[in-house]
C-alpha cells in the first residue's frame, strides 16, 4: 500500500523549514525541523523521507531563491509544486508568522488541495528570460542616466534648441557645454560617460539576445509576434519569456486575465 506524504517547505536564502502532513484529511501534520538551505541538505531530506511504498509531494512558495530545489526534488521523481504567495489560503485573524507556523501551513494547505501552483520554466527558458530581464534593467539605466544629464543642465539654464534628444546634432551640442566652475564641468563629463557605458551595455545584451534566438526552441513565436505592428525582438522576447507556455491558458480571457488586463 502507497503512504502518502505532503511537505510543506518555508524557503529562505540560508535555511528550510520543513513540515509534514500524513495522508488523511484529519492526519497529523507535524513540524519536521529547519535545515540548511543547500543541495546535500535537501538530497538527505529526500533520502529520509523516500522509501518503498512511499510518495512524496512537495512544495514551496515562490521567492527569491528561485527553482533550485523544485528541480533538484523533481530529479528523483517526486512531485514538487511552487506556490503563488498571493495565492495562499489566509485564516482571519491569523497575523502572527514564523518559519514553523508557514511551513505547517503550506503541508496542511497542499494535503487538502487548496494550493495554487505557479508554472515553472525549464533553465533554457529561464536563461533566456535572465537575459531579457537584464536588458530591461539595462535601458532602464540608460533613461536614468540620460535624464540625471538632462536634469542637471536645466538647472543651469541650459536647454538644446533642437527637436530630438540623443541624435548627432544634440551630442554636439553637448560636447559645446563649458561651465566656469571646473567642478561642474566634470559633472557633465560624468553624466556623459555614464551614459555611453549604459548604451554600450544595452548595445552588447542586444546583440547576445540575436544570438541566444538561433536554436531556442520558442523562437518561431518570437519571430511571428514581430510580424505585428511596433513589436521588435525586445518586446518579443519579453512577452514569450514572461508568459512562458502558451498551452497553460484554456481560453484568451484566462491569458488576459493573467495579463491584468480584464478582471
Amino acid at each position: 500500500m502507497t503512504q502518502t506524504k505532503f511537505i510543506g517547505l518555508d524557503v529562505h536564502k540560508e535555511t528550510v523549514a520543513v513540515a509534514i502532513a500524513d495522508a488523511t484529511r484529519d492526519g497529523e501534520v507535524r513540524f519536521y525541523g529547519t535545515i540548511p538551505n543547500a543541495r546535500e541538505a535537501i538530497r538527505r531530506l529526500f533520502d529520509r523521507l523516500s522509501g518503498s511504498g512511499v510518495e512524496l509531494h512537495f512544495c514551496y512558495e515562490a521567492g527569491g531563491c528561485g527553482y533550485e530545489i523544485y528541480r533538484q526534488l523533481r530529479q528523483p521523481g517526486a512531485s514538487c509544486d511552487v506556490i503563488a504567495p498571493s495565492m495562499m489560503p489566509k485564516k482571519r485573524g491569523d497575523r502572527i508568522k514564523n518559519d514553523r507556523r508557514d511551513a505547517v501551513a503550506l503541508a496542511r494547505s497542499l494535503r487538502a488541495g487548496e494550493l495554487t501552483a505557479i508554472w515553472v520554466p525549464d533553465e533554457s527558458h529561464e536563461a533566456m528570460r535572465d537575459l531579457v530581464r537584464a536588458r530591461r534593467q539595462a535601458k532602464g539605466d540608460l533613461v536614468a542616466a540620460r535624464q540625471m544629464l538632462l536634469g542637471f543642465l536645466l538647472r543651469h539654464g541650459r536647454k538644446f534648441p533642437g527637436k530630438t534628444n540623443w541624435t548627432r546634432l544634440h551630442w554636439r551640442w553637448l560636447g559645446e557645454q563649458a561651465f566656469g566652475s571646473p567642478h561642474q564641468q566634470f559633472v557633465v563629463g560624468e553624466g556623459v560617460r555614464r551614459i555611453e557605458k549604459a548604451q554600450a551595455r544595452c548595445d552588447r545584451l542586444d546583440h547576445m539576445l540575436q544570438e541566444a534566438m538561433e536554436g531556442w526552441s520558442p523562437a518561431p513565436l518570437v519571430k511571428a509576434l514581430q510580424a505585428l505592428r511596433g513589436i521588435g525582438l525586445v518586446i518579443a522576447a519579453t512577452l514569450v519569456t514572461e508568459i512562458g507556455d502558451l498551452t497553460r491558458f484554456q481560453t484568451p480571457r484566462h491569458l488576459m486575465g493573467w495579463l491584468g488586463l480584464v478582471p
